[in-house]
């Protein structure tokens, strides 16, 4: 036996006990060590049953991440799985923690299973471009049926034991104990002569349901919700097999299946995303010991729809969190805000009103300053507009604590001029969440050039207690993430002056991936606040850099988004659908001509062209002024803050899957054609011409 798998036989049932910390992966060893423990079990004539435990916090979480990438080794996880299975006696999967992808596999291939209440289940691989490959789409079928086999695997979303309970993946929960729950249900089935019990035998959930109009109503599904996507339909397919095809062909086809995964392009920007995302949250100066603040209460200046997002995130991690407004009246509006957005959450079934109750115990709501004497941190979330930033950092200054983190939401503004505003700058740190704060991931940590390293510390690890993917940046307008979509908004807004139309625009990025296209989401903003970031930027621009006009005249027309029914499109009173906007040609036909354009059909091919490779030149300058410490981490905000496909593994792997001499010739032709903004990043023009990636950095 290996040392990571052990087997030991208690009377007449053998343990087999899985210890790989930290998430007993399924690395090489582990998969010798079951196959080999499941063999030795059988061939003992005292062992009447076999349980399945694994040590530590959780069962077996999935694959072993250091395998990606590497020649398969034996034995395969479908071979030990179909060994498991084979056996004659029975044998009882013990569940704590998680059981994901190859994890439930192994478990489904055990005859019986039992898990602990407040387990969790799933088979997640569709989020890596693959499926589940080692008898998951052909088990779990046959366990629960077609339909939530389709839900599980192509959302790759995690159930709870007691969802799993009722379904009939688990046949008994239990709290406590995982070896004495697992012993005592083997020896009810050895008392009551009950032997193996084999899932890939088992047909009673593929009979008397219509499986083929539920595999067509899911593919529709698929190319309505995830148009693109490589994985998704073949999941659906191999699931298909369960119910068309013996298990042996069925487990045949799934291979197949597989295989096709394995080796498309879509695998490997979304494994890019899956690693990358982890690595960000390193920061590579900051020394390994450097300590961390505690953080037991935090405030947020600010209870408009962003101020009570970013509180809420606090509450939801069991954090106090004070709301300061500037009247009683905006103060309970804020704490109401905070309810009923709970509420909305209840409605929906994803949280419990005893849950809503306790998040909202840990919400107040001041109007003084000096109540935040005690607070740990706070989070400014005002308007953007620095002499209203000066007024409030000078107030923290006065009142907050020593040592208390002053920490801002600017999405744009310096940070190094907030913190000037205060007599402790080496406290300040841009904490910047993304709308609705409560919902997105991202956090940009920025890291002003006064920022000690501990409070940088703290904010990364605050942003992980807040179950955020945070990245850290540095200053400049935009910081990373504003600064490229301004480029992106730009040349989308020069396409409509050049011919295109908003719904073309829209339409090309949406295919590509994006999830929403630049009009729509700039409707979704308000027309306003790109308009204000414009005009502020048109004061410092040389005339070379030419800004287009449209924003401004929408704005003369009261066209300002959804906040107003009208703008790149009109929205119906109580509709965010967005239609034609028949006033529209009219504003286009006069900005092309006081540009001296002349409008032209433009190709799908040449709007994709235009838009993505703006982000790329942006962030090869980003990356060379330091502003971002790897091109991966642009990826990472750009995947979980701007919408952008994760199968396509974010704008700068992109580029790298192009080929930055393709993408930096373009760009040559761009900048001649387009003028100044289009000046090819030193950057990329150096590794272009050395035939090198942003990933070789």
């Amino acid at each position: 036996m290996s040392d990571v798998v052990t087997l030991e036989r208690q009377g007449p049932i053998a343990v087999i006990r899985v210890n790989n910390p930290p998430v007993n992966a399924l690395g090489i060893a582990v998969r010798e060590g079951l196959q080999n423990s499941f063999k030795a079990a059988e061939a003992d004539a005292e062992v009447k049953a076999i349980v399945l435990v694994c040590e530590g916090n959780t069962f077996i979480a999935g694959a072993d991440i250091k395998e990606f990438g590497k020649p398969p080794k034996s034995p395969g996880l479908p071979e030990v799985v179909n060994d498991i299975e084979a056996g004659s006696k029975p044998s009882i999967a013990v569940i704590h923690g998680t059981a994901l992808g190859g994890g439930l596999e192994v478990a489904l291939s055990c005859h019986y299973r039992i898990a602990r209440k407040d387990a969790k289940v799933g088979l997640p691989e569709v989020k890596l471009g693959l499926l589940p490959g080692a008898g998951g789409t052909q088990r779990l079928p046959r366990v629960v049926g077609v339909e939530k086999a389709l839900d599980m695997i192509v959302s790759g979303a995690p159930i709870s034991a007691v969802e799993a309970n009722e379904l009939g993946v688990v046949d008994e929960l239990f709290d406590g104990d995982l070896l004495a729950a697992g012993k005592a249900f083997a020896e009810q089935l050895i008392a009551d002569g009950k032997g193996a019990r084999r899932t890939g035998e088992r047909t009673d959930k593929l009979e008397g349901v219509d499986n083929a109009a539920l595999v067509a109503a899911k593919r529709a599904e698929i190319d309505k919700k995830m148009p693109g996507l490589f994985s998704p339909q073949r999941c659906v397919s191999a699931v298909e097999a369960s119910f068309t095809l013996p298990l042996a062909d069925g487990l045949k086809r799934e291979r197949e299946l597989f295989g096709e995964c394995l080796t498309s392009p879509q695998r490997a920007a979304l494994v890019h995303a899956f690693f990358t995302e982890r690595l960000a949250s390193k920061v590579d100066d900051l020394p390994k010991d450097t300590p961390v603040r505690e953080v037991k209460s935090a405030g947020v200046i600010g209870g408009g729809t962003m101020g009570v997002g970013i509180a809420m995130c606090f509450a939801n991690a069991g954090i106090p969190v004070k709301i300061l407004e500037i009247s009683d009246e905006a103060r309970d509006k804020a704490i109401e805000r905070a309810r009923d957005t709970y509420g909305m959450s209840v409605k929906r079934g994803s949280l419990s009103e005893a849950a809503l109750e306790k998040r909202m115990a840990l919400v107040s709501g001041i109007t003084d300053y000096a109540d935040l004497s005690d607070v740990d941190l706070v989070v400014e979330a005002v308007f953007e507009d620095m002499g209203v930033k000066q007024k409030v950092f000078e107030a923290l200054d006065a009142n907050c604590k020593p040592g208390a983190i002053l920490s801002s939401n600017t999405s744009s503004l310096d940070l190094n001029e907030i913190a000037n505003f205060t007599k402790r700058p080496e406290d300040v740190v841009g904490l910047h969440f993304f709308s609705p704060a409560n919902v997105m991931r991202l956090l940009e940590v920025v890291r002003g050039a006064k920022t000690s390293n501990d409070v940088l510390a703290t904010a990364m690890a605050i942003g992980k207690k807040l179950k955020k993917v945070a990245v850290p940046v540095g200053v400049c307008d935009g910081f990373v993430g504003n600064r490229m979509v301004f480029q992106y908004g730009r040349e989308s807004e020069f396409l409509l002056e050049e011919g295109a139309t908003p719904a073309q625009v829209d339409g090309v990025l949406k295919k590509f991936g994006m999830a929403m296209g630049p009009f729509a989401m700039r409707d979704l903003s308000g027309l306003d606040i790109g308009l204000a970031i414009r005009n502020r930027q048109r004061e410092t621009l040389s005339p070379e850099y030419k800004l287009p006009t449209i924003l401004g005249k929408m704005a003369d027309a009261g066209m300002l988004g959804q906040k107003t029914g009208k703008g790149f499109y009109v929205y119906e009173k109580g509709s965010r659908t967005p239609l034609e906007n028949p006033e529209l040609p009219a504003i286009l036909e006069a900005a092309s001509k006081e540009q001296g354009i002349q409008r032209q059909p433009l190709s799908d091919e040449y709007i994709l062209e235009r838009c993505m490779y703006a982000l790329i030149n942006e962030g090869a300058k980003i990356l060379e002024e330091g502003i971002a410490q790897r091109a991966s981490d642009i990826d990472v905000i750009y995947i979980n803050g701007y919408g952008f496909p994760s199968h396509q593994g974010g704008p700068m792997f992109y580029a790298d899957s192009i080929g930055l001499d393709r993408v930096y010739a373009r760009i040559c032709e761009f900048h001649e054609q387009h003028g100044a903004w289009w000046k090819p990043a030193p950057l990329l023009e150096k590794l272009a011409k050395e035939g090198r990636k942003f990933a070789d950095l």
